[in-house]
């Protein structure tokens, strides 16, 4: 949010064109000079917060089904939503930044931990390819990470292909992969890059993917301790994963969508 550098910001968008954007920390200020991407990427989900967890999606096409929620911070953001192809296929999209733990945050990871298993659970059996993105505040190998990627079944297109650290931009002795990008099997990977400093804390990051090239990775399952803890993280926070927001799981609600896709 405190990053002033939109030319820089800019100038990436324009030069790889991806399909989808996403943006963190972003407020007000980042939304009125993101206005000028909206002409060739005219369908948006946007949250400005002047609290660091501002978020915002610009896609080149149509959101549907699309749902802000605030799932166990009233102050955190996450985005859900359905992303329609050239083709007419769908993918999930959930969009994440919950809080980390920390001294002038939260006393624990609690949190964060529960957010993580509420939406690792609930696109378990999605009718559609999923994507789970954002700044997670928690690093690849930590057991946070690893019993997500366990209950939602999802690969990491970092393995095998690097760390890719992308915090602390402007400290290069010290920088952990906390930006993830998680997705179903119907995708296989094209490209993953770390993109240069363009003056925020963190890196950007792009991500080609192929939608029917399905992925040869490994999805490794929960076990019963697994499944444990879960549940009993999510009851520590009264969270449940049925709060979630599934796009495109109500056939009524896809329907609708499809007439009033935003």
């Amino acid at each position: 949010m405190t990053n002033r550098r939109y030319c820089d910001f800019l100038a990436v968008v324009k030069r790889e064109d991806p399909d989808v954007i996403i943006t963190l920390e972003t407020n007000g200020e980042w939304e009125r000079t993101l206005a000028s991407i909206e002409s060739t990427h005219p369908f948006s989900l946007k949250c400005p917060l002047e609290n660091l967890y501002g978020m915002h999606v610009y896609s080149r096409w149509p959101i549907e089904d699309a749902r802000i929620q605030f799932l166990v911070e009233k102050e955190v953001p996450s985005m859900h939503m359905l992303i329609a192809l050239p083709d007419g296929k769908r993918i999930r999209v959930h969009s994440l930044h919950p809080a980390p733990p920390s001294p002038s945050e939260n006393e624990t990871s609690e949190e964060r931990d529960a957010e993580l298993i509420m939406v690792g659970k609930a696109i378990r059996g999605a009718r559609f390819p999923v994507i789970v993105t954002g700044d997670l505040n928690d690093v690849a190998w930590s057991r946070t990470t690893r019993r997500f990627r366990k209950l939602s079944r999802l690969l990491d297109p970092r393995v095998g292909r690097g760390m890719f650290n992308t915090f602390h931009a402007k400290y290069f002795f010290m920088r952990w992969p906390v930006d993830h990008f998680f997705h179903s099997r119907e995708f296989s990977v094209l490209r993953m890059a770390r993109l240069e400093n363009i003056g925020s804390d963190h890196f950007p990051v792009l991500i080609d993917l192929v939608l029917g090239d399905p992925s040869s990775g490994h999805a490794p399952a929960p076990d019963d301790d697994d499944q444990a803890e879960a549940e009993e993280a999510m009851n520590r926070q009264g969270a449940s994963e049925n709060e979630v927001h599934q796009p495109g799981e109500s056939s009524a609600e896809l329907s609708n969508a499809e007439t009033q896709g935003r």
